[in-house]
């Protein structure tokens, strides 16, 4: 009676995959910026986004280094592949994206492996879960700790 039980997550599913890879490919040309923290004052620099690189007082967050022309292509090319209409411009001030599926389909699953994605691809390290309820917060926080060990030996961690 001591056994207790162990899920398996497959990492292979193709709509999880491809929905991750539609993440992850907004970023597509970005430099991997692999600091851990850096205070720096902010410059111009030449049509890319002071204000979507996190500046405060403290420091960077994850930065952003393509330009907004560069992420609008990307957007365009995964909106294309996918069959939505493609944006006609990007607010640098509203990079909001909204990845969408259906109920059952594994969102936490991907929102967390495109988290570790994310950091392995472009060095980003800084991410916010907003979710609606406190239930559904615990039960994030439970299937992380639960997946813990399928993303250690699927990812990079």
């Amino acid at each position: 009676m001591g056994k207790s039980m162990k899920l398996k997550f497959d990492g292979n599913l193709g709509y999880q995959l491809e929905a991750i890879s539609a993440i992850t490919g907004l970023f597509e040309g970005q430099e991997s910026c692999r600091e851990t923290f850096s205070v720096l004052k902010p410059v111009s620099l030449g049509g890319q986004y002071e204000a979507q690189m996190g500046f405060n007082e403290i420091g960077y967050g994850n930065r952003l280094r393509i330009t907004k022309d560069e992420l609008l292509k990307n957007l365009q090319s995964i909106q294309l592949y996918n069959g939505i209409k493609q944006s006609k411009g990007i607010d640098i001030h509203k990079l909001n994206f909204t990845i969408e599926m259906e109920t059952g389909t594994g969102k936490t699953y991907v929102y967390l492996r495109t988290i570790f994605e994310l950091n392995k691809l472009y060095g980003f390290t800084k991410f916010i879960i907003v979710v609606p309820s406190i239930a559904i917060k615990e039960g994030t926080q439970k299937f992380l700790e639960i997946t813990k060990e399928h993303l250690k030996k699927n990812m990079i961690m």
